[in-house]
């Protein structure tokens, strides 16, 4: 049985200030009300499959497992990478984990950030690549492009395979020049390079021992050690980060005899900018594409976000327009790829909106900084039923939470209360204190610190059911 493998890491810059450190584009809700990871677990529905495994870091655990909770989808645990490695490796990590479940799974192999229109093309040629893997084949899937693309990478087609809709790969080529890719297209031989791909896991192992030992041994070790904690599955650390850095394409498929290529014309897209953000997204008559509060005049072929305050345009075209609680981003669509230079420029000046939001996830809701200055700072959080925040204490900062919606359960040193709508209560410094929603509602109220610190790093933490004791 095909055992779907959805890689979620990935920073997504080129989407700056949507996409961040923090909460990167898999996790957001682009083109539609589902986030990309969801629409990616969705796309598999009609498939028989075993539950997802995911892949991401331990920065972004808890997000998708909300994610994955909020769909309702059943999972087969998350693995987390304790650093960045590639795709070879990251891959090599669910496979030694399929075959230690079962003697040997279908994996397919699927980036959580891609968008595909067509999900029964999609279907299609999963069902079509699954035989060619069950006979030992490492298949990977062609998008059939629509224009020259130097975005991508291709793949050449070389001699098809009888009775089916396949093709030896020919060749692997790197990103284009718009000449070449030009004549990619023209010759009808050459297909954008997905990055998704189906193949059993012993197969999968058995060519990358054969090409990279190296990663092949760094990722064997790995996984020899495991901690299962929650949904999440964490491997060796250091075995893990001695393993090299290389992607799929390099250490395995470009090698390999085995490789094949199965067309897809499914409305694929990788969403790796602004540009193809708007492709992707559904346009007005004006070739416009807005999401949130927009009012626009004499506006064409615009994209807007403008989901926190309203976006009012008049006589523009052309544009990107991305409006974010703590951030606004004016680009010329033309332009749009060179996002990244702003983000570097922000990394280079340490400056926290490269990272987070204002809104930050975590594993009990959220919190928003509405305000700060000096020796004060305010936030609105939200606590989801049941949740519960670590007992903690601080060295520098007293607190006032004022409920604004639902019950909250309260501890201060030796003492329990419950706090309801439009009332408060004080927290000392150095008080341990703890807050819990008991309800079946969110917890919505206003927390006001004040102090001479006021740094998330002034958290002693006590006890936590997210295992974050240790390491804060």
């Amino acid at each position: 049985m095909i055992l779907p493998v959805i890689m979620a890491g990935g920073a997504g810059t080129r989407l700056w200030p949507l996409s961040r450190g923090n909460y990167p584009k898999q996790f957001l809700a682009l083109n539609g009300d589902l986030t990309m990871l969801q629409q990616t677990v969705e796309r598999l529905v009609g498939i028989e499959h075993q539950p997802v495994m995911l892949i991401c870091n331990e920065e972004h655990r808890f997000i998708a497992a909300e994610q994955m909770r909020q769909l309702g989808a059943a999972h087969g645990g998350i693995f987390l990478e304790p650093v960045g490695r590639n795709t070879a490796p990251a891959i090599a990590l669910a496979a030694f984990k399929a075959i230690e479940n079962e003697k040997d799974a279908t994996l397919l192999v699927l980036a959580a950030d891609h968008v595909i229109k067509n999900t029964a093309a999609f279907q299609q040629s999963v069902a079509a690549a699954q035989k060619l893997a069950e006979e030992g084949k490492l298949v990977t899937f062609g998008i059939v492009g629509d224009k020259p693309e130097t975005g991508y990478g291709y793949i050449k087609r070389g001699n098809a395979i009888s009775q089916s809709n396949a093709y030896v790969v020919g060749r692997f080529v790197e990103k284009p020049s718009l000449p070449i890719a030009t004549e990619y297209m023209a010759s009808g031989d050459y297909y954008w390079n997905s990055g998704m791909f189906m193949f059993k896991a012993s197969r999968y192992l058995a060519e990358l021992q054969a090409h990279r030992p190296d990663i092949y041994e760094a990722c064997q070790k790995a996984i020899a050690v495991q901690n299962t904690d929650m949904d999440f599955i964490r491997v060796d650390r250091a075995a893990f980060e001695a393993c090299p850095d290389e992607s799929i394409d390099y250490a395995v498929m470009e090698k390999t005899q085995d490789a094949v290529v199965i067309p897809m014309d499914a409305g694929w897209n990788d969403v790796g900018g602004f540009a193809a953000l708007w492709e992707v997204s559904n346009h007005d008559e004006h070739g416009n594409a807005f999401k949130g509060d927009v009012k626009a005049v004499d506006t064409q072929n615009t994209l807007i976000f403008g989901k926190d305050k309203l976006v009012a345009t008049v006589g523009v075209s052309d544009l990107v327009i991305v409006n974010t609680k703590d951030a606004v981003l004016v680009a010329h669509k033309d332009k749009a790829q060179e996002v990244k230079q702003i983000v570097n420029q922000l990394k280079a000046e340490q400056r926290s909106e490269v990272t987070f939001h204002r809104e930050v996830y975590r594993p009990w809701g959220k919190y928003d900084s509405v305000d700060s200055g000096e020796r004060f700072q305010v936030k609105r959080i939200t606590v989801k039923p049941g949740a519960k925040l670590s007992v903690q204490m601080h060295h520098h900062r007293a607190e006032h939470w004022i409920v604004v919606s639902g019950t909250a359960k309260v501890q201060i040193d030796d003492t329990e209360q419950y706090v309801t709508e439009n009332e408060s209560v004080y927290i000392p410094i150095t008080a341990v204190h703890a807050l819990e929603n008991p309800g079946k509602v969110d917890l919505e109220l206003i927390e006001v610190q004040s102090g001479s610190y006021l740094g998330e790093d002034d958290i002693v933490r006590f006890e936590d059911r997210y295992g974050r004791v240790e390491g804060n």
